[in-house]
């Protein structure tokens, strides 16, 4: 019998990729897609999708999206206490892995995987350490469609928001920008592929900048352009 899985969703290209292979090698039952809502706004955190669009994608993937509320930019202890309260949860439905769609960050995974085995949950990283530059073309030629709805201001500029994730795209980034914006240089939205029943519509609505309080050790980075993705019937090719 597989083992219980839950894919850990941001609604964007790695998880989306992650997805994909998960569902080709049939190595687990996916139980549901589990994405962290920040709160007040309702939409996923640092990619700044609605939350209604994200129901509409899972739909149209066919698996439940189970939503985690956290405070927007929640300190650690909290986001701590949300996640275990919610594996409390799914280890009652039977779910004992946890999947991430991480590509190379040693320090989050080795956090992941310290923070799940404390509440005897198993991790997974399907896409891990795969040449980024070859994963995000394995994506385009898979046929998903994706947009970006939140950009780096640090290494991106704002014409780089609300584009969509293909060959064109990739030309255009700045040297040392990673190919799957794995140092957070920008987020995406998957909005069609093979994965999809039927594309999600919606349309690119306004393009903000918002600031951010900078961390203690004063690295974050604290400036980002969000693109508004406004559920509705699109043009052809979603935008």
């Amino acid at each position: 019998m597989k083992e219980k899985a839950v894919l850990n969703w941001s609604g964007g290209k790695d998880s989306a990729l992650c997805l994909y292979r998960l569902m080709q090698a049939q190595t687990y039952d996916i139980l549901c897609l589990l994405t962290c809502i920040g709160e007040p706004y309702r939409r996923v955190s640092m990619h700044g999708v609605r939350v209604g669009l994200m129901r509409t994608q899972a739909g149209n993937i066919g698996l439940p999206l189970l939503e985690v509320s956290v405070p927007d930019m929640p300190g650690m202890a909290v986001y701590e206490n949300a996640m275990r309260t919610a594996w409390s949860g799914l280890k009652e439905r039977g779910a004992a892995v946890s999947v991430f769609g991480d590509i190379f960050l040693e320090d989050l995974r080795r956090y992941r995987e310290d923070q799940l085995a404390r509440w005897q949950v198993k991790s997974a990283f399907p896409l891990w350490n795969g040449p980024t530059d070859a994963l995000v073309r394995e994506l385009i030629d898979l046929g998903f469609k994706a947009v970006t709805t939140c950009v780096n201001g640090k290494y991106l500029d704002k014409s780089f928001a609300g584009r969509i994730l293909d060959r064109d795209f990739l030309k255009d980034l700045p040297a040392g920008v990673d190919p799957c914006g794995e140092n957070g240089e920008f987020h995406t939205f998957v909005f069609d592929g093979p994965l999809f029943k039927s594309p999600v519509p919606f349309t690119v609505g306004e393009t903000v900048y918002r600031q951010y309080a900078p961390g203690r050790d004063g690295a974050f980075d604290t400036g980002f352009w969000f693109t508004d993705l406004l559920p509705g019937d699109p043009v052809s090719g979603g935008v």
